[in-house]
């Protein structure tokens, strides 16, 4: 059985951040191939941290100036984290430590470092961000769970702002797991999204670049699609989509951001966000046209066969243009 549409509250995607190989820009994740782009992880604040709290930190802060969000209340800020593989690098290593010196061998600076939901930490301690701090591990559903989450935040008036992080990183014990089932490439990146109340962005004059629609839950694409659009009455433009997936409408143009990419996992759902932002923009909406022109998007990860071995279900999640938003969401 489907999870029904959930009745929409007002929030707006008004920053992007990238830290990702292969793409310099948003507007690259609509483009045939990923580059040679390499980000930099160098900087205060980055030495003795995993790869993935590194990779996410930089997206937060390409992000927060992307929103140009420098009057932040930090006590209503959340930070949620979609990733499936996060610190596990940090793991193998403190289980080889354990496994040939013992438990003597872990330093206690180090312990913290052990727990999965450390990058949300490490962004939430840079920038002063004190509202709810987690992190979603639900496979590839995982990163449209996360956007969805932070619109519940502030739905439920926990938060003003939420910073959603999509983040995978290429690291030996990653690339272990990928192989042996089966993967040829994979992500080695993050994505950062900031996401406001309707009512917030307006206030402060905020670049609305999308509004966060209905959100659907299944157990199989076909029917998160279909909760999905039950919340949603505009015409779908554009399909982003993992590969394989049953029960899309006719028509539309559909991108798979794994053939651009490959495995994406946590971040996918994220890296889609991105990319309707890029095509809002694309149609006017990052030039303050508000995305003339433009229907929805609708954004779908967690296919049974994307290859990566999850079940965890589906997620679909409609995106639509800074126009569409409606005047009773401003609060």
């Amino acid at each position: 059985m489907s999870a029904p549409a959930r009745a929409l509250v007002g929030a707006e995607v008004t920053g992007v951040g990238l830290a990702v190989s292969g793409v310099r820009a948003v507007e690259d994740l609509l483009r045939p191939a990923a580059g040679d782009f390499e980000p930099s992880l160098r900087g205060r604040g980055m030495r003795h941290k995993d790869r993935a709290s590194k990779l996410a930190l930089v997206a937060t802060a390409e992000a927060l100036r992307d929103a140009g969000a420098d009057d932040l209340d930090g006590d209503r800020v959340a930070v949620v984290v979609s990733s499936n593989f996060g610190n596990l690098d940090t793991a193998c290593e403190f289980t080889d430590i354990i496994h040939t010196e013992t438990v003597t061998g872990i330093s206690p600076m180090r312990v913290p470092h052990m727990s999965s939901n450390v990058t949300a930490c490490w962004v939430a301690i840079e920038h002063g961000l004190r509202g709810p701090n987690l992190t979603l591990c639900s496979g590839t559903a995982g990163g449209l769970d996360a956007v969805s989450w932070a619109r519940n935040l502030i739905a439920v008036d926990r938060a003003d702002v939420a910073v959603v992080i999509g983040v995978e990183p290429d690291t030996e014990p990653v690339a272990r797991l990928h192989r042996a089932n089966g993967g040829r490439r994979w992500l080695d990146g993050a994505v950062a999204l900031v996401v406001e109340s309707t009512g917030r962005a307006r206030r402060r004059g905020a670049r609305v670049r999308a509004r966060v629609g209905a959100y659907g839950r299944g157990v199989e694409p076909r029917t998160a699609v279909e909760a999905a659009l039950g919340g949603h009455a505009e015409p779908v433009d554009l399909y982003v989509s993992a590969p394989g997936v049953a029960g899309l409408p006719a028509g539309g143009d559909p991108v798979d951001l794994t053939d651009r990419l490959g495995r994406c996992s946590g971040a996918l759902g994220v890296l889609q966000c991105a990319a309707a932002v890029a095509w809002f923009d694309a149609a006017g909406g990052g030039a303050g046209g508000g995305g003339a022109g433009a229907g929805a998007v609708l954004a779908v990860a967690g296919a049974p066969d994307d290859g990566e071995g999850d079940a965890t279900g589906s997620a679909a999640l409609v995106l639509t243009g800074p126009r569409a938003t409606r005047q009773e969401d401003v609060a």
